[in-house]
């Protein structure tokens, strides 16, 4: 495309260019455990995008609070959280199968039956999967920070995402965002406060101290030690 400057004028000249997505996808190669875990795991834990909208009742048997975490790692923090919080339901989404893998051997070690995920784009799930209104909160903790200026425009937080998603929430359900690279922080919270129908929740309407319920990892711990900082978000859907 470099002779294009936007992906509007290549479409203009006929040319198809590659939707930009908010994430590498790192395929990396499975161990043993992460293979058999998805292998025997998946029918009990697994979700899949073909299905649709998902069907809450269906999936867990009941209807409780949804929390849905985009971009969960290894999932050692989530499979933490849903154990935490057995009187919510757990949905997580990532791309890295190694990552899925590992969620769902801690998940069935944990006993966890509120806990569910899909292996894909995170932002295809919320448009085509999540049904209107039925989160209570959304999680996106350290996401790619895309730290090179000119890779800005590839970070999930956006307006349009961030539109989308508040359709998504329920009236009073949170969005909560967590990134140790402070640029990021920065623009999280340029286009939080410019987004229409959210409340920041931050007494001094910035950022807020670390939620007891948001575990803290083990990277995180060590970049306390190193002085690095770490900023939290939450706003709250208003309308």
């Amino acid at each position: 495309m470099s002779q294009f400057k936007t992906p509007e004028e290549a479409a203009e000249a006929g040319v198809y260019v590659r939707k930009i997505q908010s994430f590498v996808k790192r395929e990396g190669r499975l161990t043993k455990a992460q293979a058999r875990a998805i292998e025997e795991g998946w029918a009990s834990m697994g979700l899949n995008p073909q299905d649709g909208l998902l069907d809450q009742q269906q999936v867990f048997g009941r209807q409780a609070p949804l929390v849905l975490e985009i971009g969960f790692g290894m999932g050692k923090s989530l499979v933490e959280m849903a154990s935490n919080e057995p009187d919510k339901d757990f949905v997580g989404i990532e791309v890295h199968r190694p990552g899925v893998g590992t969620c769902i051997n801690d998940a069935l070690e944990a006993g966890l039956t509120n806990l569910k995920v899909y292996c894909h784009d995170g932002v295809e799930i919320l448009r085509d999967c999540i049904g209107d209104a039925s989160l209570s909160r959304v999680q996106l903790f350290f996401p790619d920070p895309w730290h090179k200026k000119r890779h800005h425009k590839r970070r999930i937080v956006q307006p349009d995402f961030v539109e989308s998603l508040r359709h998504k929430l329920a009236i009073g359900g949170v969005f909560h965002m967590a990134t140790d690279w402070e640029n990021y922080a920065q623009h999280m919270l340029e286009v939080m406060q410019q987004a229409p129908g959210y409340t920041n929740l931050s007494a001094t309407n910035d950022y807020v101290p670390r939620p007891e319920r948001r575990p803290l990892t083990k990277f995180e711990q060590r970049g306390h030690r190193l002085g690095h900082g770490v900023w939290d978000l939450m706003f709250e859907r208003s309308h």
